[in-house]
């Protein structure tokens, strides 16, 4: 009986460490999400946002909580199998928390049609999900068994591949995109903008990368290596990142319509003044993830 019971023992703590990360995946996707989820702005484009770039984002997402539970999942994850596993888990619970949220604020009522609160709870549930995973990150209390598990799980070591660096600033930038594209004060900052002010703020947000990781030397920043010169961390992570940033602004404003009605000039001003943030949230996503 003393052996059975040693053996469920391991068995035990590990489903007991799934569901404490699961409470702390909700509390995540609550703590992330409620500036999304009492804005009007977002409310609103599930009535009017077209279906197929919905569907696009919902479809892009899945794959990057694949991604992102495999570096920080509920728990320490062996397999993609078991990433898949946490990252639909973490979908859920932001379908959830969203509709429930949304449901108790009085936004989501009995006689609205399905095709408007399906759309609502739909973009809602991306940050959510994002922010269930992120739950674990930044939630977490490390005792000294994690302290023991984080060193001998590979994952948690501290050095990442090229790609794991860039992907992780793509989710920093989007997390923080999400918030903001679909506002009118992104169109209406780019309308008060010259070129001159959107050439300074680009100045800003590269200088801000690169000081948010290396120069500051903040917690999970990237130090280099005695000898190496300091522009290779510049050339290497911040511009890239910066392009990074770039790309995910444009995403996220094609997908909320709001590059639709302006012209080419406007757009570029918005997107600068989108990935001002962006940035900002990718430079932090290489800290805390």
């Amino acid at each position: 009986m003393a052996a059975v019971d040693h053996l469920e023992r391991p068995e035990r703590e590990r489903v007991n460490r799934f569901l404490v990360g699961i409470a702390r995946g909700v509390a995540g996707a609550l703590l992330f999400s409620i500036p999304m989820l009492m804005t009007m702005e977002m409310w609103f484009l599930g009535f009017y946002m077209e279906r197929e770039r919905l569907l696009m984002l919902l479809v892009l997402n899945l794959p990057l909580l694949v991604g992102l539970s495999h570096r920080i999942g509920f728990e320490h994850t062996a397999t993609w199998r078991e990433s898949a596993r946490d990252a639909i888990v973490a979908y859920g619970m932001g379908v959830l928390a969203s509709a429930l949220i949304l449901v108790l604020l009085g936004v989501i009522t009995v006689d609205m049609a399905p095709r408007e609160w399906v759309g609502m709870v739909a973009v809602q549930a991306v940050p959510a999900s994002i922010g269930a995973l992120l739950g674990r990150s930044q939630l977490s209390m490390r005792d000294d068994d994690d302290t023991e598990e984080d060193e001998d799980d590979p994952r948690e070591a501290p050095k990442t591949s090229y790609a794991t660096e860039l992907f992780m600033m793509a989710v920093g930038a989007l997390f923080l995109s999400l918030n903001l594209a679909p506002t009118e004060e992104m169109i209406l900052l780019a309308h008060k903008m010259t070129a001159w002010h959107a050439l300074g703020l680009l100045t800003l947000s590269i200088f801000l990368m690169h000081g948010f990781v290396y120069a500051l030397a903040f917690r999970g920043g990237h130090s280099l290596a005695e000898g190496t010169p300091g522009w290779h961390a510049f050339i290497r992570f911040t511009l890239p990142g910066y392009v990074v940033a770039l790309a995910v602004s444009l995403y996220a404003l094609w997908t909320f319509g709001r590059l639709d009605d302006l012209g080419t000039a406007q757009a570029i001003l918005t997107v600068v003044v989108l990935s001002f943030p962006a940035a900002i949230g990718a430079a932090a996503a290489r800290l805390i993830l």
